[in-house]
């Protein structure tokens, strides 16, 4: 293991944990060179079974043997940087990081067809224990959740998290959402954004090129019952979530093939995205 003692955060090596903001880390000029901070024991080793390419450990001395040990050896040159608590409590939401950080390459970006499809299967080692093969042998996609400008990280980490727990197939953002591999949105999703295949939509005619119907979750004159028979009748649905306070836009729910409420009791209008993505997902997927 390649153990790195500091006394500092002044080190230019450690900017991507002290000084460089999530847009600086994104480097959306060089995609390449990108990285994300994966936090906390647990998520740091989902992402590493995930394939994610570590670059640096940092953690508490004392964490060394009881958690970093174990994710550092496969990477004998990767360094791993560590310091004592008073060094390391300078560094902001050091106290949810539960003693240990590590900065990792992005992955690069993949097409809409290739996760929806059946080429990012065909190309896997072996298929997950919720993909659902087809008689060509590849894996075809048949729920599918969209994200429509959700920017909060915590609704988008819990929402990843209630859809690779639900059965969601795969996941898509519009670009005006929140990262998946914000460093928050990663913990929050308990590291499921390494395991849910993912990517980002340009336009909604993507879905409807690859034979997907859609599904708006909105109130609106139109709005049948999340448990109606006509949502359950669809090969592939693509489940449309909108963005906190706002939700969708008139165009988007005029262009999906239906929309969806949740039913309500006690005067309550709605519920949070992230909690009626879960509804939304156990219901249409059943």
């Amino acid at each position: 293991m390649n153990l790195v003692h500091i006394t500092s955060l002044e080190l230019p090596a450690l900017a991507p944990y002290a000084r460089l903001t999530e847009a600086q880390l994104r480097n959306r000029l060089h995609p390449e060179e990108g990285l994300f901070i994966c936090e906390s024991e647990k998520v740091i080793r989902v992402a590493l079974a995930a394939g994610m390419q570590p670059v640096s450990f940092l953690c508490e001395a004392k964490y060394i043997d009881t958690q970093v040990r174990a994710l550092a050896e496969p990477f004998p040159d990767v360094p791993v940087y560590t310091a004592g608590r008073e060094v390391l409590a300078a560094l902001t939401g050091y106290e949810l990081s539960r003693g240990v950080l590590c900065a990792m390459r992005r992955p690069p970006e993949r097409g809409v067809g290739e996760v929806l499809g059946d080429t990012f299967f065909n190309s896997s080692p072996k298929l997950g224990e919720g993909d659902r093969p087809e008689a060509g042998g590849g894996v075809c996609r048949k729920r599918v959740a969209v994200l429509d400008g959700v920017v909060n990280s915590e609704n988008t980490g819990a929402i990843f998290r209630a859809a690779a727990a639900l059965g969601i197939d795969a996941l898509l953002l519009t670009r005006t959402c929140c990262d998946p591999l914000n460093r928050r949105a990663c913990r929050v999703s308990m590291g499921t954004v390494f395991q849910l295949p993912w990517t980002w939509l340009d336009h909604y005619g993507q879905l409807t090129d690859l034979g997907f119907s859609t599904v708006a979750l909105a109130l609106t004159d139109r709005s049948v019952p999340i448990d109606h028979p006509s949502l359950k009748q669809h090969d592939r649905l693509a489940i449309i979530l909108g963005t906190e306070g706002d939700g969708l836009s008139d165009s988007v729910l005029q262009r999906c093939d239906h929309v969806a409420r949740i039913p309500m009791q006690r005067g309550v209008d709605s519920l949070n995205v992230a909690a009626a993505a879960a509804v939304a997902f156990y219901e249409l997927t059943r």
